[in-house]
Parts: C-alpha cells; structure tokens; sequence
C-alpha cells in the first residue's frame, strides 16, 4: 500500500475542493507547528475501528455514523459535544436491539471543519465572493476579509479537536454511557403521545435490561455495560492540514492519518489519479468512499484496487448516497461489481446528501420522509442481492434545531426560521435522530427475521 507513497506525493496531483492561500509563509510556519504536534489519535486505536468494521462487512456489527455536516468554532461547547454524544448512544442502544450485533459509533466530530463546495463563488446583493469552506479555511460572514483562506485557522481546528476528543474519551469511559442511564433518556423520547409506535420495542429493550440484572449482570460487574468505544471521523479535504498530523506508527512502521480514527474521500474529490486518492492510498487508517449517482463501475473498480490493495476486511466503507427514488438506479451495477471483484468492503447508507431541497421558505432542508425512503431502499437493495447493509451515516445534533422538516414532532416548512443554526446543510434534530433508529431498528429485525425463515 504505501510503496513508492509519501505523505507529501499528494501535491503532485490534481487538487480540486481545496484552498488557494495567499499567504505561503504563514502557512508552511503553520503546517511546521502543527507537524510538531501530538497525533490526535493513535494508530491501535484505528486498527481496533479496522477490525470492528470488518465485523460489519460480514454482517457481525452495524455502523452508526454521525455528527455535524461541519463543525463550528463559534458554536463549540461541552454541552454541544455532550448532547450529540447521548443521542448516538441512544440511538445505538435501539440499533442493537433491532441488529442483535454490536454497533460501532461513529462520530462526524473532533475534524469536520472543511466542506466542498458546489461552486467556487457565491453572490450576494450583487457582490460575488469566495465560497465559504468550513471554519477551518475561512469564514462565514460575507466579507471580503472573511472570505480570505487563513492557514491559522488549521491551528485553532486542531485545538478544538483535541478538546473534543478529550472530553468525549471521557465521556465514553467515566459513567456517562452506562446502559441503564442511556435507555432512560430514550423512556423520556418514547413517553410522549406521538410515539406510541415505538413503545413497545423501548419497552422490550428495558424487559431485556431488567432480566441482565435480574441476572446479576450489570455495569458494576461488566465493564462494557458503563463504558463504550467511541471513533471519530471527517472528510479528508484539506491535505495540507492531513499532512502535517501524519505520523509513523511505531508498532508497524507504517503511515497513520492522525487526525481521525477514519477518513473519508468526498463524491466530489474521488478522482482516482487525484491528490485526495493519493493521500488516503498510503495510510492504514480505514478509509470511506462516498459513492454518489456519477460513480461508474470502473472507477470503482480502480478505486478498490488502489485503496484497498490487499483486500483487507475493515479497511474500506463505501458510503452510498444518491437520494430517495434513485437508489434503485444505481447502487445494485455497484453492489454487483463488489460482489463480481470479491471484494471486501462495509456499505453505508447516507440517506443526506441526496436529498436536500430549497424550502417554499428559502431554507435548504431535508425532509425527513425523504431520508427514511432512501435507507428503505438501501436496505431492500442488499436483501434483493443478498448483501449486508453494514450502516447508516446521518448528519445531525444533539440540539434541538429546526433544520430538517418532519418527524414525529412534524417540523413544518415553516418552523425552519425557528432554530435554523447550521453554517451549512441542514441535520436532523435530535428527536428525528432518534426517530430514525427505531425505524432502521425495525428494518433491521425485519431483515433478521427474513433470514431466518428463509434458511
């Protein structure tokens, strides 16, 4: 894999979605400073998500990905961190009852500073402007100055990683996560009238919890039930900043990617000569691979063979996204040619990026039917071809933002201007969050339940 690779080989190629600096002597000073400083994760830590995800491929866990669509400097807090964190337990707990597998948790946090962009410009009252990329490039106020790509702002991202990851390290060891503690936060979800439906399989989750005790099983005598493993993820757009936080793993003398435990190649950046493939092909990080409607089976092709060499189980996620109604179109010429290569890969469903809309309002949405219909539809492609759908990847917060329509709290076009906080695409709210774990949970059990009947 990381023959004739370096880490810097990247500038060699065609780069696209990434920053024109004007200023070149801040930003080799601050590509310096940051290669000085500690990797924000540790090799075993990604080969330990390597071996959970290659449980996935076969079938044997599930993948919960989700977080910010990007995250905020100016929105960062503990409270912020803590709120998306208890969500994806919650929604974890739900998944694993509908699974009857472990669920690996998956955050698009502690990275998720840089977007791409649809265009390089955008115009306001007549004045165009450089897009805006994500905190860790450039501002969002629509100011000539603010629209300047400032390398030091890749110093402050690292700081807020850093903090992130700390505190969730905590939060996933220190108590916060026991079992007992998390599925009475998600009693508090099912209580209210509009979510009669799922009652009942809350209701079996707690049954099964009261007999574990009953049992004398419990998270003072398993550890497993009061801590959890929590992995972080983002888009590797911006190389300069992946560079200077790769490092050598001293067990295996191999590149690691320190800036996540998984990074993932964009539907934009996936360009199998381009500079985001040559980065991502030399470190042993797993890697994810958006696979949106343009994806052809040769690309594809060429893509498995240069991320994943050796076929390693765990090593590559693909991340389909085409939006509802287009599933069917395009993702069986893909699955097929998984399964025509022999490959070994994890496929995710990401029910988001296809389908978001401009409101009646003029806020860009995404209607939560919309989102459930694509998963529906991912999930019924795998069990037409007798695949494994191996996770679902959402944008979303702990927050109680008004940014995605629909749900059981029926977020209206009109509720958007209520709490509409995004810098960027719009996230399911925490309620719709959870929502959408009982419905995949139920897509899940049916799913078992076919597979049993049925061999």
């Amino acid at each position: 894999m990381t023959q004739n690779w370096s880490k810097s080989a990247w500038r060699a190629k065609p780069r696209i979605q990434m920053p024109d600096y004007p200023d070149l002597v801040t930003l080799q000073d601050v590509e310096a400073r940051l290669s000085q400083f500690p990797p924000l994760v540790f090799a075993g830590e990604a080969r330990r998500l390597k071996s959970e995800l290659a449980k996935a491929s076969r079938g044997e866990a599930f993948v919960l990905q989700g977080g910010d669509c990007a995250e905020s400097f100016a929105q960062f807090s503990a409270d912020t961190i803590r709120d998306t964190f208890k969500v994806m337990l919650q929604m974890a707990i739900v998944l694993t009852y509908g699974a009857k597998v472990p669920v690996v948790k998956l955050g698009r946090m502690a990275g998720q500073f840089a977007k791409p962009r649809s265009a390089p410009t955008e115009v306001k009252d007549g004045l165009e402007l450089p897009s805006y990329r994500g905190d860790i490039i450039n501002d969002l106020d629509f100011t000539p100055e603010a629209r300047i790509p400032n390398p030091e702002k890749m110093l402050q991202a690292y700081t807020q990683a850093a903090a992130t990851l700390n505190l969730l390290r905590a939060f996933s060891t220190g108590g916060f996560a026991d079992i007992h503690r998390v599925h009475s936060w998600t009693t508090g979800f099912v209580e209210e009238d509009k979510s009669e439906r799922y009652r009942d399989l809350s209701n079996r989750i707690a049954d099964a919890l009261d007999f574990m005790a009953a049992a004398g099983v419990n998270a003072d005598s398993i550890d497993a039930l009061q801590s959890v493993d929590f992995y972080t993820s983002h888009e590797a757009l911006l190389l300069e900043y992946e560079e200077a936080l790769a490092r050598i793993d001293s067990t295996t003398g191999t590149p690691i990617a320190g800036s996540g435990h998984l990074i993932w190649i964009g539907d934009r950046t996936r360009q199998p000569d381009g500079a985001h493939v040559e980065f991502c092909r030399g470190v042993q990080n797993p890697i994810g691979l958006k696979c949106g409607p343009s994806m052809e089976v040769d690309d594809l092709k060429q893509l498995m063979a240069t991320l994943n060499p050796e076929n390693e189980a765990g090593r590559l996620t693909l991340i389909a996204r085409f939006g509802a109604g287009k599933v069917v179109e395009h993702l069986p010429k893909l699955v097929e040619t998984v399964k025509s290569e022999g490959a070994n890969v994890v496929w995710v469903c990401d029910p988001m990026h296809g389908n978001t809309i401009k409101s009646a309002s003029g806020y860009k949405t995404r209607p939560f039917d919309k989102v459930l219909s694509e998963v529906r539809e991912f999930f019924a492609v795998h069990r037409d071809h007798g695949t494994i759908p191996g996770g679902v990847h959402f944008e979303m917060t702990g927050q109680d933002v008004t940014e995605c329509t629909g749900g059981v709290r029926a977020v209206t076009d009109e509720d958007l201007s209520a709490r509409y906080h995004t810098a960027c695409d719009p996230r399911l709210n925490a309620s719709q969050s959870l929502e959408l774990a009982f419905l995949v949970a139920e897509e899940l059990s049916a799913g078992r339940e076919a597979a049993r009947a049925t061999g």
